[in-house]
């Protein structure tokens, strides 16, 4: 999207209640690379449930104490807006407020193992970002698959509601939504650049959890594996002290074939294992951008993509036929391809796609973006 460009410089208060990994790394990269003055109030990215439920109390408490004011909020889906606003009110009048959804808790698709499906509870994680989007200024959601996602779904999750189901609430939050896309440190990735294996290499760099769907993932893996296929395997992303069974399995299942198993602590040894990778087969459920996608197609891994969430998206239209699927057996049948034509796939490069996202391009959007609000 664009924004017009206004020459003044705003005063930023940049609140994330989960201050961790993809969070973390947007926040403190805006932060590095806006021409404007942006502090970043936080808390450590640990018990997501309980920073939606409590965060804004103890974020209003420290807010609050600041001997600085700002211009602009900018917040996080993370955060109750509602309840940081009542509580800080006689300081926060004035000042507009922006949410940037990096995720949502209405059209995000939860684990079935999950405690909150199993009591019902679920639902108000999703009415703390519903009555968020009502009380902010702009919301700000990192795709147009996320917005149009989030604002289909509100009808039908407003409609479970007895009585007074504000449907018409929809359009006014609609109406302050924009579409900007997620800024990525992508160029400290250009320092460990390094070469390829011998056997094709496949990477997994997302987080260990239900709605990557490592089944899917592994299932076809082992497709791959038992028409005798040679292939290395590096499964990198967080790994939780709690992650699928699957995973387990898999480990021993391709015990041959994995190279690297785990989270990377280092950043260089994350990059390094981005840029030797060959083939990116991605079988998620739910992705609302997909910055790890975009991390490995910077390092021009090839990427093998779903045609739905965001991909069609992010990917050019002439990259679709090759680079999306339509189900389990044409990703089978794109992975088989890409390994036999690694020749092809290693000479391909997919770093032109991924580097608009770079704070570089980024960050300027960003700017005018808040000063608008």
């Amino acid at each position: 999207m664009n924004f017009n460009i206004v020459n003044s410089d705003v005063n930023i208060l940049l609140i994330e209640p989960y201050f961790t990994g993809s969070h973390k790394q947007w926040a403190e990269g805006f932060a590095k690379h806006s021409r404007h003055d942006v502090r970043l109030l936080t808390m450590k990215g640990q018990f997501w449930k309980w920073r939606m439920h409590g965060g804004a109390v103890t974020l209003a408490r420290e807010f609050n104490a600041l001997n600085w004011r700002p211009d602009l909020i900018l917040t996080t889906d993370m955060l109750d807006v509602t309840t940081f606003m009542a509580l800080t009110q006689s300081k926060s009048h004035g000042i507009p407020i922006a949410i940037y959804f990096h995720e949502n808790q209405i059209s995000y698709p939860w684990s079935p193992n999950d405690r909150d499906i199993q009591k019902n509870r679920d639902s108000h994680y999703g009415f703390i970002n519903y009555a968020s989007t009502l009380a902010a200024d702009t919301i700000f959601f990192n795709s147009d698959f996320h917005m149009e996602s989030y604002l289909g779904e509100l009808p039908k999750f407003l409609r479970h509601f007895p009585d007074h189901r504000e449907l018409d609430s929809v359009d006014i939050i609609r109406e302050k939504s924009r579409i900007l896309h997620l800024g990525m440190d992508l160029q400290k990735f250009d320092i460990h650049k390094t070469s390829h294996k011998k056997d094709p290499l496949i990477l997994w760099n997302h987080r260990w959890e239900y709605d990557k769907n490592p089944e899917s993932f592994f299932s076809v893996l082992n497709k791959v594996q038992e028409q005798g296929f040679k292939f290395d395997l590096a499964v990198l992303g967080e790994n939780f002290s709690q992650y699928p069974d699957i995973f387990i399995d898999a480990h021993k299942t391709f015990e041959t074939e994995i190279v690297q198993w785990g989270y990377t602590e280092s950043f260089p040894d994350y990059a390094k294992w981005l840029w030797m990778a060959d083939i990116l087969p991605v079988t998620s459920k739910q992705e609302f951008f997909g910055g790890s996608v975009m991390e490995a197609m910077y390092c021009d891994t090839w990427p093998i993509l779903p045609k739905r969430l965001t991909y069609p998206e992010l990917l050019p239209p002439n990259q679709h036929l090759q680079h999306l699927y339509l189900n389990e057996n044409d990703l089978y049948e794109k992975l088989i391809w890409a390994i036999q034509n690694i020749d092809q796939v290693r000479s391909t490069h997919f770093q032109p796609i991924a580097k608009p996202f770079d704070w570089e391009s980024m960050a300027p959007m960003y700017d005018n973006a808040m000063e608008q609000v």
